[in-house]
């Protein structure tokens, strides 16, 4: 692996650790130390990406908006849609993003480093304009108010669920489109939105990832 690509590499395995450790004990319990050892680092190798703490939870929070999986579709909207079905297919599967919003939601954190949330509404607010530009949406539509709302109530599902162990998030984040659209979309673009639970799973692998090498048992990371 050549040195770049092996420093990326190993920046992502130090996120993915801390991560892991934000969403287990929480910022103020998470240490340096765990990190080091969750991750199989040298201490040097830790210090070569991230100082301290606080540069691992600014990083977490660096990688909270992403878009990965999204493609184009025949309406705005529908992409729309697919982006917080990717998130909720994703979250519980990827530290990075259940961490991000961990540390968004705890207070401390929150007074520390902020949050990504309104760079959320502003991926959804510009999305959901040009959703309105195509005819998609009900001429009384304001798209950072329908942008700022729904990062909040995706939010808010997302917490919920995580303490109602019956509940599926994807199945969750469906429903709540199920519910809003009719007062967002107009009629023809509604009637060919899908919004199935299952719908993120085909799109991330119809886009394809990146998968990191495994490590070697035994070795540890040094940048």
């Amino acid at each position: 692996m050549a040195r770049q690509e092996r420093a990326v590499h190993t920046r992502r395995i130090i996120l993915e650790a801390a991560a892991e450790l934000f969403n287990e004990f929480g910022y103020d319990a998470t240490t340096i130390s765990g990190v080091i050892e969750r991750a199989r680092l040298t201490r040097g190798g830790l210090y070569f990406h991230f100082t301290s703490k606080e540069q691992l939870a600014r990083g977490v929070l660096d990688e909270a908006v992403t878009l990965e999986g999204l493609t184009p579709q025949p309406f705005k909207l529908q992409e729309w849609v697919d982006l917080a079905l990717l998130l909720a297919h994703r979250l519980p599967k990827e530290p990075i993003l259940s961490a991000s919003l961990r540390l968004s939601v705890d207070v401390r954190s929150r007074a520390l480093f902020g949050t990504r949330w309104p760079d959320w509404i502003d991926v959804g607010a510009r999305m959901l304009t040009e959703a309105r530009e195509r005819g998609e949406l009900l001429v009384h539509t304001d798209p950072l108010e329908v942008a700022r709302l729904s990062v909040g109530a995706w939010t808010g599902i997302q917490l919920v669920t995580e303490s109602l162990p019956d509940r599926n998030l994807p199945e969750e984040v469906s429903c709540f489109f199920r519910l809003i659209l009719p007062n967002v979309a107009t009629p023809g673009v509604l009637a060919k939105l899908d919004t199935s639970p299952h719908r993120a799973d085909p799109l991330l692998r119809t886009a394809g990832s990146p998968v990191l090498p495994p490590l070697p048992p035994g070795e540890a990371r040094s940048s």
